[in-house]
Protein backbone atom coordinates (compact mmCIF):
# COMPACT_ATOMS: atom_id res chain seq x y z
CA UNK A 1 0.00 0.00 0.00
CA UNK A 2 2.79 2.43 0.91
CA UNK A 3 4.61 1.63 -2.35
CA UNK A 4 1.48 2.39 -4.36
CA UNK A 5 0.96 5.66 -2.48
CA UNK A 6 4.57 6.62 -3.14
CA UNK A 7 4.16 5.89 -6.85
CA UNK A 8 0.96 7.95 -6.99
CA UNK A 9 2.56 10.88 -5.23
CA UNK A 10 5.70 10.67 -7.31
CA UNK A 11 3.57 10.73 -10.44
CA UNK A 12 1.90 13.89 -9.20
CA UNK A 13 5.24 15.49 -8.48
CA UNK A 14 6.66 14.51 -11.87
CA UNK A 15 3.80 16.48 -13.40
CA UNK A 16 5.53 19.61 -12.15
CA UNK A 17 7.85 19.46 -15.15
CA UNK A 18 4.97 19.53 -17.64
CA UNK A 19 4.48 22.24 -20.21
CA UNK A 20 1.70 24.59 -19.14
CA UNK A 21 -0.78 25.37 -21.89
CA UNK A 22 -3.06 28.40 -22.15
CA UNK A 23 -5.89 26.60 -20.36
CA UNK A 24 -3.76 25.53 -17.38
CA UNK A 25 -4.82 24.94 -14.68
CA UNK A 26 -7.96 23.01 -15.58
CA UNK A 27 -11.20 24.71 -14.61
CA UNK A 28 -12.26 21.86 -12.30
CA UNK A 29 -9.24 22.49 -10.05
CA UNK A 30 -10.10 26.12 -9.43
CA UNK A 31 -11.61 27.02 -6.08
CA UNK A 32 -14.70 29.13 -5.66
CA UNK A 33 -12.89 31.26 -3.09
CA UNK A 34 -9.18 31.62 -2.49
CA UNK A 35 -7.55 29.81 0.42
CA UNK A 36 -5.22 32.30 2.08
CA UNK A 37 -2.56 30.83 4.37
CA UNK A 38 0.21 32.50 6.29
CA UNK A 39 3.30 30.37 6.85
CA UNK A 40 5.06 31.66 9.91
CA UNK A 41 7.52 30.79 12.67
CA UNK A 42 8.59 32.12 16.01
CA UNK A 43 12.26 31.52 15.22
CA UNK A 44 14.41 31.96 12.15
CA UNK A 45 16.28 29.08 10.60
CA UNK A 46 13.51 26.48 10.85
CA UNK A 47 13.03 26.13 7.08
CA UNK A 48 9.87 28.21 6.78
CA UNK A 49 10.62 29.59 3.31
CA UNK A 50 11.73 26.16 2.07
CA UNK A 51 8.33 24.87 3.17
CA UNK A 52 6.54 27.69 1.34
CA UNK A 53 8.39 27.07 -1.92
CA UNK A 54 7.88 23.30 -1.88
CA UNK A 55 4.23 23.50 -0.82
CA UNK A 56 3.58 26.00 -3.61
CA UNK A 57 5.20 23.68 -6.13
CA UNK A 58 3.09 20.70 -5.05
CA UNK A 59 -0.11 22.77 -5.13
CA UNK A 60 0.70 24.12 -8.58
CA UNK A 61 1.42 20.60 -9.75
CA UNK A 62 -2.11 19.65 -8.72
CA UNK A 63 -3.54 22.43 -10.88
CA UNK A 64 -4.12 25.18 -8.34
CA UNK A 65 -3.33 28.80 -9.20
CA UNK A 66 -0.85 29.79 -6.51
CA UNK A 67 0.33 33.23 -5.40
CA UNK A 68 3.30 33.42 -3.04
CA UNK A 69 3.67 36.71 -1.19
CA UNK A 70 7.07 37.40 0.33
CA UNK A 71 6.09 39.22 3.50
CA UNK A 72 9.58 39.34 4.96
CA UNK A 73 9.96 43.00 4.06
CA UNK A 74 13.49 43.37 5.41
CA UNK A 75 15.23 40.11 4.50
CA UNK A 76 13.25 38.77 1.58
CA UNK A 77 14.54 35.70 -0.25
CA UNK A 78 11.65 33.61 -1.61
CA UNK A 79 12.72 34.56 -5.15
CA UNK A 80 16.02 32.73 -4.67
CA UNK A 81 14.26 29.45 -3.95
CA UNK A 82 12.57 29.64 -7.36
CA UNK A 83 15.67 30.81 -9.22
CA UNK A 84 14.21 34.25 -9.91
CA UNK A 85 15.88 37.63 -10.31
CA UNK A 86 13.01 40.12 -10.08
CA UNK A 87 13.69 43.57 -11.42
CA UNK A 88 11.18 45.18 -9.08
CA UNK A 89 9.78 44.35 -5.63
CA UNK A 90 7.50 45.72 -2.93
CA UNK A 91 10.01 48.42 -2.09
CA UNK A 92 9.25 49.97 -5.48
CA UNK A 93 5.54 49.68 -4.76
CA UNK A 94 5.74 51.38 -1.36
CA UNK A 95 7.92 54.09 -2.89
CA UNK A 96 5.17 54.79 -5.42
CA UNK A 97 7.37 53.81 -8.36
CA UNK A 98 5.50 50.68 -9.50
CA UNK A 99 2.09 49.06 -9.20
CA UNK A 100 1.68 45.50 -7.99
CA UNK A 101 1.02 44.25 -11.51
CA UNK A 102 4.48 45.49 -12.47
CA UNK A 103 6.06 43.56 -9.60
CA UNK A 104 4.45 40.14 -10.01
CA UNK A 105 6.88 37.54 -11.30
CA UNK A 106 6.15 34.23 -13.01
CA UNK A 107 7.83 31.31 -11.25
CA UNK A 108 8.16 27.64 -12.29
CA UNK A 109 5.03 25.47 -12.59
CA UNK A 110 2.77 28.48 -13.13
CA UNK A 111 3.34 29.93 -9.65
CA UNK A 112 3.16 33.71 -9.27
CA UNK A 113 5.46 35.46 -6.79
CA UNK A 114 5.08 38.89 -5.24
CA UNK A 115 8.68 39.59 -4.22
CA UNK A 116 9.80 41.85 -1.42
CA UNK A 117 13.04 43.77 -1.10
CA UNK A 118 16.00 42.97 1.09
CA UNK A 119 18.27 45.16 3.17
CA UNK A 120 15.92 48.16 3.33
CA UNK A 121 14.93 48.86 6.92
CA UNK A 122 12.30 51.53 6.27
CA UNK A 123 9.67 48.97 5.20
CA UNK A 124 10.13 46.57 8.11
CA UNK A 125 7.40 48.54 9.93
CA UNK A 126 4.51 49.36 7.63
CA UNK A 127 2.51 52.47 8.32
CA UNK A 128 -1.26 52.73 7.99
CA UNK A 129 -1.10 54.32 4.55
CA UNK A 130 1.28 51.64 3.27
CA UNK A 131 -1.00 48.88 4.55
CA UNK A 132 -3.98 50.51 2.88
CA UNK A 133 -2.09 50.93 -0.40
CA UNK A 134 -1.08 47.27 -0.32
CA UNK A 135 -4.67 46.19 0.27
CA UNK A 136 -5.96 48.33 -2.57
CA UNK A 137 -3.27 47.07 -4.92
CA UNK A 138 -3.97 43.43 -4.10
CA UNK A 139 -7.71 43.86 -4.46
CA UNK A 140 -7.48 43.76 -8.26
CA UNK A 141 -6.05 40.24 -8.04
CA UNK A 142 -9.01 38.78 -6.11
CA UNK A 143 -10.13 36.28 -8.76
CA UNK A 144 -6.80 35.21 -10.20
CA UNK A 145 -5.68 32.69 -7.58
CA UNK A 146 -6.91 29.62 -5.75
CA UNK A 147 -4.29 29.58 -3.01
CA UNK A 148 -2.27 32.42 -1.49
CA UNK A 149 0.77 31.54 0.62
CA UNK A 150 2.14 34.39 2.72
CA UNK A 151 5.75 33.84 3.73
CA UNK A 152 6.03 35.98 6.86
CA UNK A 153 9.24 36.98 8.54
CA UNK A 154 10.21 35.08 11.67
CA UNK A 155 9.43 36.38 15.13
CA UNK A 156 6.63 38.46 16.61
CA UNK A 157 7.03 41.86 14.96
CA UNK A 158 4.02 43.97 14.00
CA UNK A 159 4.40 42.95 10.36
CA UNK A 160 4.27 39.29 11.41
CA UNK A 161 1.07 39.73 13.37
CA UNK A 162 -0.39 41.90 10.59
CA UNK A 163 -0.07 39.24 7.90
CA UNK A 164 -1.01 36.37 10.20
CA UNK A 165 -4.21 38.08 11.26
CA UNK A 166 -5.08 38.80 7.65
CA UNK A 167 -4.80 35.16 6.58
CA UNK A 168 -7.62 32.67 6.89
CA UNK A 169 -5.30 29.92 8.10
CA UNK A 170 -2.08 30.16 10.09
CA UNK A 171 0.56 27.49 9.46
CA UNK A 172 3.27 27.48 12.12
CA UNK A 173 6.60 25.91 11.18
CA UNK A 174 8.97 24.65 13.86
CA UNK A 175 11.66 22.02 14.39
CA UNK A 176 12.33 19.60 17.26
CA UNK A 177 14.89 22.01 18.76
CA UNK A 178 13.71 23.22 22.19
CA UNK A 179 14.28 26.89 21.29
CA UNK A 180 12.21 26.53 18.11
CA UNK A 181 9.38 24.85 20.01
CA UNK A 182 9.46 27.54 22.70
CA UNK A 183 9.38 30.34 20.11
CA UNK A 184 6.54 28.68 18.18
CA UNK A 185 4.54 28.56 21.39
CA UNK A 186 5.36 32.20 22.13
CA UNK A 187 4.09 33.25 18.70
CA UNK A 188 0.82 31.34 19.08
CA UNK A 189 0.41 32.69 22.61
CA UNK A 190 0.80 36.26 21.38
CA UNK A 191 -1.68 35.80 18.54
CA UNK A 192 -4.12 34.15 20.95
CA UNK A 193 -3.96 36.40 24.00
CA UNK A 194 -3.60 39.72 22.20
CA UNK A 195 -5.45 39.14 18.93
CA UNK A 196 -7.83 36.30 19.85
CA UNK A 197 -6.61 33.79 17.26
CA UNK A 198 -7.71 30.31 18.23
CA UNK A 199 -6.85 28.02 15.30
CA UNK A 200 -3.34 27.03 14.21
CA UNK A 201 -1.86 24.34 12.01
CA UNK A 202 1.54 22.83 12.73
CA UNK A 203 4.34 21.71 10.42
CA UNK A 204 7.39 20.16 12.08
CA UNK A 205 10.45 20.41 9.87
CA UNK A 206 13.79 18.55 10.01
CA UNK A 207 12.54 15.48 11.85
CA UNK A 208 14.17 12.05 11.99
CA UNK A 209 10.81 10.28 12.07
CA UNK A 210 7.08 10.88 12.15
CA UNK A 211 7.15 9.99 15.84
CA UNK A 212 9.53 12.87 16.49
CA UNK A 213 7.17 15.23 14.70
CA UNK A 214 4.24 13.94 16.74
CA UNK A 215 6.25 14.38 19.94
CA UNK A 216 6.71 18.07 19.13
CA UNK A 217 2.99 18.36 18.44
CA UNK A 218 2.14 16.70 21.75
CA UNK A 219 4.48 19.01 23.67
CA UNK A 220 2.88 22.09 22.13
CA UNK A 221 -0.66 20.88 22.68
CA UNK A 222 0.12 19.94 26.28
CA UNK A 223 1.51 23.32 27.24
CA UNK A 224 -1.11 25.25 25.28
CA UNK A 225 -3.96 23.34 26.92
CA UNK A 226 -2.67 24.45 30.31
CA UNK A 227 -2.15 28.13 29.64
CA UNK A 228 -3.99 29.31 26.50
CA UNK A 229 -7.23 28.42 24.76
CA UNK A 230 -6.17 27.40 21.24
CA UNK A 231 -6.56 24.50 18.85
CA UNK A 232 -3.50 23.10 17.04
CA UNK A 233 -3.99 20.81 14.06
CA UNK A 234 -1.05 18.61 13.10
CA UNK A 235 -0.41 18.76 9.34
CA UNK A 236 2.69 16.58 9.37
CA UNK A 237 6.45 16.42 9.58
CA UNK A 238 9.17 16.96 6.98
CA UNK A 239 12.16 14.60 7.20
CA UNK A 240 15.65 16.02 7.56
CA UNK A 241 17.49 15.57 4.27
CA UNK A 242 20.89 16.81 3.13
CA UNK A 243 19.49 17.33 -0.37
CA UNK A 244 17.71 20.47 0.83
CA UNK A 245 21.11 22.16 0.80
CA UNK A 246 21.63 21.08 -2.78
CA UNK A 247 18.20 22.33 -3.81
CA UNK A 248 18.82 25.76 -2.27
CA UNK A 249 22.21 25.98 -3.93
CA UNK A 250 20.68 25.11 -7.31
CA UNK A 251 17.75 27.49 -6.68
CA UNK A 252 15.16 24.81 -7.34
CA UNK A 253 12.69 23.18 -5.01
CA UNK A 254 13.43 19.74 -3.66
CA UNK A 255 10.18 18.35 -5.06
CA UNK A 256 11.38 19.30 -8.55
CA UNK A 257 14.84 17.83 -8.19
CA UNK A 258 14.03 14.75 -6.12
CA UNK A 259 10.34 13.85 -6.52
CA UNK A 260 10.78 10.41 -4.93
CA UNK A 261 12.67 11.70 -1.88
CA UNK A 262 10.93 11.30 1.47
CA UNK A 263 10.58 15.07 2.04
CA UNK A 264 8.92 15.45 -1.37
CA UNK A 265 6.38 12.80 -0.50
CA UNK A 266 5.91 14.45 2.89
CA UNK A 267 5.10 17.78 1.23
CA UNK A 268 2.53 15.98 -0.92
CA UNK A 269 1.01 14.54 2.28
CA UNK A 270 0.84 18.02 3.81
CA UNK A 271 -1.09 19.37 0.85
CA UNK A 272 -3.43 16.39 0.98
CA UNK A 273 -4.06 17.06 4.68
CA UNK A 274 -4.96 20.66 3.85
CA UNK A 275 -7.95 19.42 1.84
CA UNK A 276 -7.68 22.26 -0.66
CA UNK A 277 -10.74 21.14 -2.57
CA UNK A 278 -12.94 22.08 0.39
CA UNK A 279 -13.72 25.63 1.50
CA UNK A 280 -14.77 24.44 4.94
CA UNK A 281 -11.30 25.35 6.28
CA UNK A 282 -11.99 29.08 5.94
CA UNK A 283 -12.00 29.44 9.69
CA UNK A 284 -12.37 33.21 9.86
CA UNK A 285 -15.73 33.24 8.16
CA UNK A 286 -14.87 35.37 5.14
CA UNK A 287 -15.31 34.20 1.57
CA UNK A 288 -13.41 37.24 0.35
CA UNK A 289 -9.73 37.56 -0.37
CA UNK A 290 -7.57 38.36 2.62
CA UNK A 291 -6.92 42.01 1.78
CA UNK A 292 -10.45 42.85 2.89
CA UNK A 293 -9.37 41.62 6.31
CA UNK A 294 -6.25 43.73 6.05
CA UNK A 295 -8.41 46.83 5.73
CA UNK A 296 -10.57 45.83 8.68
CA UNK A 297 -7.50 45.17 10.81
CA UNK A 298 -6.00 48.48 9.73
CA UNK A 299 -9.15 50.41 10.70
CA UNK A 300 -9.35 48.67 14.06
CA UNK A 301 -5.87 49.75 15.13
Amino acid sequence: MDDRRDRDQAGTLRALSREFGPDYPPEENRLKAARVMSVTSGKGGVGKTICVANLAMVMAGQGYRVLVIDADLGLANIDLYFGLSPQFNLNHFFAGEKGLEDILVNAPAGITVLPAGSGVQQYTHLGSNQKLSLMEGLDILHDRFDVVLIDTEAGISENVTYFNLAAQEILVVTTPEPTAISDAYALMKLLSTRFHERQFKLIVNSVSSENEALDVYHKLTLVSSRFIDISIDFLGGIPLDKRFTDSVRRQKTLVELYPRAKPSLAFADLVENMDLGSNKQMLKGSQQFFWKRLLAFNEAR
